[in-house]
Formats: C-alpha cells, sequence, structure tokens
C-alpha cells in the first residue's frame, strides 16, 4: 500500500507542529534561565551560610579541623576524599586540605569550635582559650561573650584586648582583637541564629568594600560604579542614536548612500568589543584626555588628570559600543508608524518639526526605550573595553563625593564584570574566590534585571499614557 501526502495534509500537519515547537523553545529557554540563577543563587548566596565545622580524627592520630566542602573520587582507586576548608594559613601554610575517607577514624561536631576572620591571615579555625585585656583574664563563656560584644562595637571603640587560640595541631597564636572581622561558633548556633547570620553577611558583602585581594569583603564600590557608568551612558547614548534615527528615517533622502549608512551601522554592532576599547584608549584616552590636560591641569603634568582611564571615558566608550543598537531599534520603531499620521499631522497645519515631536516622537517612545534597554544589557555586562579605559581592581576613591564637583568623572570606578573576572582568574586562593564569583555573577544579573525591568516599566507607563490620551 502506498502513503501519499497532499499539500493540504502537510499544511495541516505543519500548522500543529509549529505551535508545539515554538511552546517547547519557549520551556527550554525557561528551564535554562531557571536552571542558571538556581545554580548562582545556591552556589553564592549559600557561601554566607554559617556551615558545620567537623573535627576529624585521623587512624594516625593527627586532627583535621574545618569546614567540609565537597568529596572527590581519588583516581584510579574505589576511595574517596573529603576537601577541608582548614583556614591557618599563617600556621599550616595553606587554608585547604584533602583527607581521604578511608583515613578518618571518627568525626566530630563539637560546639566549641570558632571561625575568625582576620586581618591580614584570613581565616582562623579552632579553639579559643581565653581572652586576655589589662591583666584581665576571660575564659570560657565569659571569652565567648567578651568578643562577642566588642565585635559589635565601631572599630575606634573596640578595647585592646588579645585573643588566645588554638589549631587543630595544637599551635597556640596570639590575635589582636582589632584584627578580627567576624567571630563565629556555628556548631553552637540554632537555626534561627544562623538565619540573622546569614542575613548580616549577605548585607556586608553588599554594603562593604573589597578586602583580601577580592576574594572577602563586599562589592559595594564595584555595585555603585557599574550602576553609575551605566546611568551615565544611558544618558549619552539616548539623545546621540534617538536623533541619528530621526535623521535616516524622517530628514535624509531614501538613496544609495543612505542605504550605505544602514548597512554601516547595523555592521558597527557586531563589531568586537574590545575593538572599541582601543578606539576608547586612543581617541578619548589619550587624545581628547591628553589634550585636555595639556590646555587645563599643565601643573599636573607629568601625573595626568583626564589623560589616564576615568568613569567618563569609560560611559564614552560603552556610548559608541551601544549606538548602534539605540539606532537601529529607534529607527525600526519609526518605520513603524503609518504615513497617515504624519499627512494628518501636516494636513492639520502643524509644522514638521511640531509632527516629528508631538505625533511621530510620542508613538515611537516604546521602541527608543527597547534601544535603551537592550544597550543597558549589553553594557552592564562588558568587561573587555573597560579594561582599556577606567576599570580598576581597587578604586580608593568613589567618583561620587562630598567634595566640588561632586561628580569626579576623571575617576576611575569599581565594575561588577570586571571584578568578577579579577575574583576568578586573578585571585590568590581560587578555591576561596569560587564561591565569590558566584555570589558576584548572581548580583551583576539581578542588577542588569532590575535595570531593565525600569525601563520596560518606563515603556509600559508612556503606552499607557499615549493610549489615555488617545
Amino acid at each position: 500500500m502506498r502513503w501519499s501526502f497532499r499539500p493540504s495534509r502537510i499544511s495541516a500537519m505543519g500548522s500543529l507542529l509549529w505551535p508545539w515547537l515554538c511552546a517547547a523553545s519557549v520551556a527550554l529557554s525557561l528551564l535554562m534561565l531557571a536552571t542558571l540563577l538556581t545554580l548562582l543563587a545556591t552556589r553564592g548566596l549559600g557561601h554566607f551560610w554559617p556551615a558545620a565545622l567537623e573535627e576529624a580524627t585521623l587512624h594516625s592520630g593527627e586532627t583535621v579541623i574545618g569546614q567540609p566542602v565537597r568529596e572527590t573520587p581519588l583516581p584510579n582507586t574505589a576511595g574517596i576524599e573529603r576537601l577541608y576548608f582548614t583556614g591557618n594559613r599563617d600556621i599550616d601554610g595553606a587554608s585547604w586540605r584533602w583527607v581521604a575517607l578511608d583515613d578518618i577514624d571518627t568525626v566530630a561536631v563539637p560546639d566549641d569550635l570558632i571561625r575568625l576572620e582576620r586581618s591580614p591571615w584570613g581565616d582562623f579555625i579552632g579553639r579559643l582559650e581565653a581572652v586576655e585585656i589589662e591583666g584581665q583574664r576571660f575564659e570560657d563563656d565569659a571569652a565567648w561573650a567578651f568578643v562577642a560584644r566588642a565585635l559589635t562595637l565601631p572599630d575606634s571603640q573596640r578595647p585592646n584586648a588579645q585573643l588566645q587560640l588554638t589549631a587543630a595541631n595544637g599551635h597556640t597564636i596570639t590575635q589582636p582583637l582589632s584584627g578580627v572581622t567576624l567571630f563565629q561558633a556555628p556548631n553552637a548556633m540554632s537555626w534561627g541564629q544562623k538565619v540573622v547570620v546569614w542575613s548580616e553577611r549577605i548585607w556586608q558583602f553588599l554594603s562593604e568594600g573589597p578586602r583580601a585581594a577580592n576574594t572577602g569583603g563586599g562589592v559595594w564600590p564595584a555595585i555603585f560604579g557599574t550602576v553609575l557608568m551605566v546611568i551615565l551612558m544611558s544618558v549619552i547614548v539616548t539623545p546621540f542614536g534617538v536623533l541619528a534615527a530621526i535623521y535616516l528615517n524622517e530628514i535624509a533622502h531614501q538613496n544609495r548612500l543612505t542605504r550605505l549608512v544602514r548597512i554601516g551601522v547595523r555592521n558597527l554592532a557586531g563589531v568586537p568589543s574590545i575593538v572599541y576599547g582601543v578606539f576608547g584608549l586612543g581617541v578619548f584616552v589619550y587624545g581628547i584626555g591628553g589634550s585636555i590636560d595639556s590646555w587645563f591641569f599643565e601643573d599636573a603634568l607629568p601625573s595626568p588628570t583626564f589623560g589616564t582611564g576615568g568613569l567618563l571615558w569609560a560611559s564614552l566608550t560603552l556610548a559608541l559600543l551601544t549606538l548602534p543598537v539605540v539606532i537601529v531599534a529607534t529607527e525600526e520603531g519609526l518605520a513603524r508608524i503609518p504615513d497617515a499620521q504624519r499627512e494628518g499631522a501636516v494636513a492639520l497645519g502643524a509644522t514638521r518639526l511640531e509632527m516629528l515631536t508631538r505625533v511621530v516622537l510620542p508613538m515611537a517612545t516604546p521602541a527608543m526605550l527597547t534601544g535603551v534597554i537592550l544597550a543597558v544589557a549589553r553594557a552592564a555586562g562588558e568587561v573587555a573595553p573597560l579594561m582599556l579605559v577606567g576599570v580598576a581592581k581597587l578604586a580608593p576613591q568613589m567618583p561620587v563625593d562630598g567634595e566640588f564637583p561632586y561628580l569626579h568623572l576623571e575617576r576611575k570606578f569599581m565594575h561588577l564584570g570586571y571584578h568578577l573576572f579579577d575574583t576568578a582568574f586573578h585571585g590568590e586562593d581560587v578555591q576561596a574566590a569560587i564561591p565569590l564569583v558566584f555570589a558576584t555573577a548572581l548580583l551583576l544579573v539581578l542588577i542588569v534585571l532590575v535595570l531593565n525591568l525600569t525601563a520596560i516599566f518606563l515603556r509600559h507607563y508612556l503606552r499607557r499614557q499615549r493610549g489615555n490620551e488617545c
């Protein structure tokens, strides 16, 4: 029996198949997005949870104290080894240790184990033996209560106390209280106390500056620099992109030259971002910035003022990078407006300028904001051009402060994307940096999402206002 498919039957099958394929693509995309956010949230936010500390006694009699991180099969054997974060870099020379499970005799979780974050040696994991201050000595619960109470005070009001600490190998050290930034006894905490500490550590991550070569502390300067740079970039690129789109679609003659310009604009959107960084370095930093220094800041030379990377040049570079996106989105919005709207406005006596400003541009506002949304999403995640025109590993001064002129466009700034790159690849302790990489990545995604949602809400509000006027 021979089967034959008629065109009508094929068309009917296609009409049933394509909706299912589109729905499956949308579901797969949402699943991938949810998986990414879940991974970032689990690995990033889990870093701030006060994890339990284990005391493992080996068959050899040695004691290992630390936080268990993960387990990995041993190569070419059936055994498994466990990675412990042991801290105590000043005592053991390393903060991590692999221990084979077959070598472990017993594992205990005693309540008296503590974890300190201190400067400059990083974390200490062990026991608090005593606190000495002005000839007085506190031990056991009194020592714990003294340290917990002292760490709630400002740095200038903390007492000059010395902590007597004992590591897993029995080594005893003296730690000044002034160098301690965090004191935890996670095994003795209740679930509610852990939630409170977890919330406090997340707030510290969002509100403090980085320390310990970006493997500790917070990312507030990077958050501020990223948001400020994106806002400045949007303020610069929006008028230029809109005006260019208006000229190409409403004013310029539609001839071969105009078509070539459109092709050039669309091709610029595909140029690698590092090329824009090189252009910004040569034209903005060395060219314009160097000329400004020679004209107005000659007394400060050879130390450059504007002739080096800074917030202004980074914003201009990213504005140039995202300019084609705004032009294309705005021009497509202008092209969708029916000519009858223009002709009706002119027929009612409006001038060409009035027709553009009162009829065409309000109707094209959603398309303009779409271009800004795409520009923000791209600019917030760019790293390569910023490395050449102003971003810094650690900026000692914020671009905004209380000194005139308050906004210092010549200063270097921190950026979440570069902070993420630097923490992941240039840190001294890669293992310790991994959770912070996930937390910073989650924060960057959330900031881009908030900026985009703000623009989307504004677009929806303007569209609704326009509908009410009509």
